[in-house]
C-alpha cells in the first residue's frame, strides 16, 4: 500500500510533464512525455507500480530539502554518521530556454545527481521502472553507460556510470561515496521502434542541472514582481503554477497527478491532469502579478484553437481539454493500481469532459478582463472566440447544468452557473471596445445582463435559509455564493449578502474553521472533505 503522506512529496516539472519526489529520496510519480501520459513510476498509487530511489543506506541519517531560489531544482541534504550527501533533482529544460521560452523545447529527461560533500556514506540506488501504470515489467539490459528498460510501446534509457545489478526488472546497487565523489543519472524515454538516444555523461548532467536552474531563474526575474508580505512563498507559488503549464500549447493542468483522494476511502478519486477552462482561468488570474502578454495571449490562443467552431455550431463550450487540445477524454479505471492508501479506484481520463457547465463562460471572460492590459489588441481568432462565449452566456443562462462542483447527477439551475453567466456578460460589456463590438450587440448584452440579474436576485434567494443558496428553489447552502461579492454582483454591504456570509460561516464551517463546499447529497456514501479555496472565499 502506498502510504507516504501527500505533503511529503516535492514537485519537479519541465513545463511538459512532472515528477514527484518523496522526502525519502524516491521518485514515486513520473509521467512521460506529457502530464497526462501513463506513469513510468507510480508508487504514489501502488507499491508495485515503480519508483526510483537514491538515498543513504546507513542508519541514523537525517535530511533537509529545499528548492534552489526561483526554481524547481530540488536539493536534498542528507546528514549521516560519517558524512554528508547532497542529492539534486530536476526535470531538464531546453539548453537555451530563457524567459518566455521556458519548457518549449524541454527534452523530457529526469536528472538526478548525488555528491558526497563530507566524509563518506553508503548510497542505495533502486531503479524500478513500471511503465503504463505498472502494467509493464520491462526487460532490463546493460549498455555502455546506461541501463535499458525495454517493454511495451517505449524504451527507457537510464544513463549512469554506476554499476547496477539487474534482476527481476529492477536495477539496484549499494555504493560508497567519499568526499568529492559523485553519481549522475539521466532518464529519458524513446519510441521502442526508433533509434536509441545517446547516453548522458556526468558532466552533461551537471551542466544541464545548472542550465535548468538558470532557465527557471530567468523566467522568474522577468515575471516575479510581487514585493509584499510572504514574498518568497508568493514567488514560489508562481513558479509552481508555471510548472503546471504545458509550454508547447499554453494549456494549464489542474494537477500533475490522478486519483489522489479527497479523503481516504472516499471514492472521490479523479484525474486532474487536464486543463479546465475554469481552473486555468483562475490560475492565470492567480499569476496576475506575474503574468505578461505572452502567457495570457498563448492561453487564449490555445482556447480558441481547442474549442474551434464549438460555439459557432451552437454547441456548449467544452469545460476541459487535453493539454494538446484534445476533446474526448473518456474515463476508465486502472485495476492493477490499488490507490493511495488503498483509496481506489484509480482513474484515467475524466467523465466530466462531456458535462454542461455554464460557469465556464464567466471564468473565461473574467480572466480576459483581468488580463486585458496584457492581452492588448487581441488577434481576430481570439476576439471572435470571446465574443461567441459572451453570446453563448446570453442565450444559454436559463438552462440547467452540472455546476462548478461537477455533480454527477441530474442537471440543476445552479446559482453559481447563473452568476458566472452574468459575469461573462458584464465583462464582455466592459471589454466592448477591445472586442470591437457594434452598438446593437453591446445593447443586447446589456439587456441580457439586466434580465439575468433580476432572475438571480428573485430566484436565488431562500427565505428559509436566509441566504443565496445552491440552486434556484433550493434551501441548501453552497460556498460558491460567496463569489457574489468577489465578482462584483452585489456590494459587501448588501443585507442579503451579509446574511449569506453568516449562514455559510455557521452552516458550512468545520471545527477547525475550514469550509465545506455545499450541503446536500452528491451521490457518494462517504462525506466530502473541506475545500481550502472556499475558506479563502470566506476570508
Amino acid at each position: 500500500m502506498s502510504n507516504v503522506p501527500i505533503h511529503q512529496h516535492a514537485l519537479l516539472s519541465d513545463c511538459g510533464s512532472a515528477a514527484l519526489v518523496t522526502a525519502a529520496g524516491s521518485v514515486d510519480w513520473l509521467c512521460l512525455p506529457r502530464f497526462d501520459s501513463p506513469s513510468v513510476f507510480g508508487r504514489l498509487l501502488d507499491d508495485d507500480a515503480g519508483h526510483f530511489l537514491i538515498a543513504p543506506a546507513a542508519q541514523g541519517c537525517t535530511s533537509t530539502w529545499r528548492y534552489r531560489p526561483s526554481s524547481l531544482v530540488l536539493d536534498t541534504t542528507w546528514t549521516c554518521p560519517d558524512g554528508e550527501l547532497v542529492v539534486t533533482d530536476a526535470m531538464a529544460l531546453g539548453e537555451h530556454e530563457r524567459d518566455h521560452e521556458l519548457g518549449r523545447s524541454a527534452p523530457g529527461v529526469l536528472l538526478r545527481h548525488v555528491r558526497c560533500t563530507r566524509g563518506w556514506a553508503p548510497v542505495r540506488v533502486e531503479f524500478v521502472p513500471r511503465p503504463e501504470f505498472g502494467l509493464v515489467h520491462p526487460r532490463l539490459t546493460s549498455s555502455r553507460g546506461a541501463v535499458i528498460a525495454d517493454g511495451g510501446a517505449s524504451v527507457l534509457v537510464l544513463s549512469t556510470q554506476a554499476d547496477l545489478q539487474l534482476a527481476e526488472a529492477r536495477a539496484t546497487a549499494t555504493l560508497t561515496l567519499r568526499e568529492g565523489q559523485e553519481l549522475a543519472f539521466a532518464l529519458e524515454q524513446c519510441d521502442a521502434w526508433s533509434p536509441r538516444v545517446a547516453t548522458w555523461k556526468p558532466h552533461k548532467v551537471r551542466r544541464r542541472l545548472e542550465g535548468s536552474e538558470r532557465s527557471w531563474r530567468s523566467w522568474s526575474s522577468l515575471h516575479q514582481r510581487y514585493e509584499g508580505p510572504m514574498r518568497e512563498l508568493v514567488h514560489h507559488s508562481g513558479v509552481v503554477l508555471q510548472g503546471l503549464t504545458y509550454a508547447r500549447s499554453g494549456a494549464v493542468v489542474a494537477a500533475p497527478t490522478t486519483s489522489l483522494p479527497e479523503g481516504v476511502g472516499s471514492g472521490r478519486t479523479w484525474d486532474y491532469r487536464y486543463t479546465w477552462v475554469r481552473d486555468a482561468s483562475m490560475t492565470l488570474q492567480g499569476l496576475y502579478v506575474a503574468a505578461c502578454p505572452d502567457e495570457a495571449g498563448r492561453f487564449f490562443a490555445f482556447m480558441s484553437r481547442a474549442a474551434a467552431t464549438q460555439l459557432d455550431r451552437g454547441l456548449h463550450l467544452q469545460i476541459m481539454f487535453g493539454v494538446g487540445g484534445e476533446r474526448e477524454l473518456p474515463e476508465r479505471e486502472i485495476p492493477q493500481l490499488s490507490g493511495w492508501r488503498d483509496s481506489g479506484p484509480v482513474r484515467v481520463g475524466n467523465g466530466a469532459w462531456s458535462q454542461r457547465q455554464l460557469d465556464v463562460y464567466g471564468a473565461l471572460l473574467d480572466s480576459a478582463y483581468t488580463l486585458r492590459l496584457q492581452l492588448g489588441e487581441v488577434d481576430e481568432a481570439t476576439r471572435l472566440f470571446l465574443v461567441a462565449a459572451v453570446d453563448a452566456a446570453a442565450s444559454l443562462w436559463r438552462e440547467d447544468d452540472q455546476g462548478i462542483w461537477e455533480v454527477r447527477g441530474p442537471a440543476r439551475p445552479f446559482l453559481h452557473s447563473k452568476l458566472m453567466c452574468w459575469v461573462a456578460l458584464d465583462r464582455g460589456i466592459m471589454m466592448s471596445q477591445q472586442l470591437r463590438l457594434d452598438f446593437a450587440r453591446t445593447a443586447g448584452w446589456v439587456r441580457a445582463r439586466d434580465e439575468l440579474r433580476e432572475a438571480i436576485l428573485n430566484l436565488g434567494w431562500s427565505e428559509r435559509a436566509g441566504a443565496f443558496t445552491q440552486s434556484f428553489g433550493s434551501d441548501d447552502l453552497d460556498a460558491s455564493a460567496l463569489l457574489m461579492v468577489i465578482v462584483g454582483f452585489l456590494p459587501p454591504s448588501d443585507p442579503r449578502l451579509l446574511s449569506t456570509i453568516d449562514a455559510i460561516e455557521h452552516g458550512l464551517r468545520d471545527e477547525q474553521g475550514l469550509i465545506f463546499r455545499y450541503q446536500g447529497g452528491d451521490g457518494f456514501e462517504e462525506p466530502e472533505g473541506t475545500f481550502l479555496l472556499c475558506t479563502f472565499w470566506l476570508a
